[in-house]
């Protein structure tokens, strides 16, 4: 029994701590995209420097990679976009998609206007 008890204890402890499977708060509640899907790239950035993600909405960028820019967020989160990181191998990384501050790339090649305004819902900032 005590064996039970201590194993319900861990499990109960550790789950607060896991950000997996949480609707997190909402960084803004409009993003501008290329499509009414965000499902085409805007543009192509490179990072001038590393970043490290405070929580699970964000992506790791490492100096010099490529991200491909989806969105860009308005209002209350403009420094904020959203993308994927590509390294120098493609296919090397696994593809995520997440948020990022624009001020750690630089905008290398623009691909699509950013005219369409979308939405943002809970699942743009849900955690998996």
């Amino acid at each position: 029994m005590p064996c039970k008890l201590w194993l319900a204890l861990s499990v109960w402890l550790l789950l607060p701590t896991s950000e997996a499977g949480r609707q997190m708060p909402k960084l803004a509640d409009k993003k501008l995209c290329a499509d009414s899907e965000c499902s085409h790239p805007i543009l192509i950035a490179r990072a001038v420097q590393d970043y490290y993600p405070g929580d699970c909405r964000f992506i790791p960028i490492r100096q010099g990679q490529l991200v491909y820019v989806y969105a860009m967020l308005k209002d209350r989160g403009n420094l904020f976009w959203a993308g994927s990181v590509q390294d120098s191998y493609y296919g090397q990384q696994e593809a995520r998609i997440g948020h990022f501050p624009s001020s750690v790339v630089e905008e290398m090649h623009p691909l699509m206007p950013a005219s369409t305004e979308v939405t943002t819902t809970k699942w743009d900032f849900y955690c998996y």
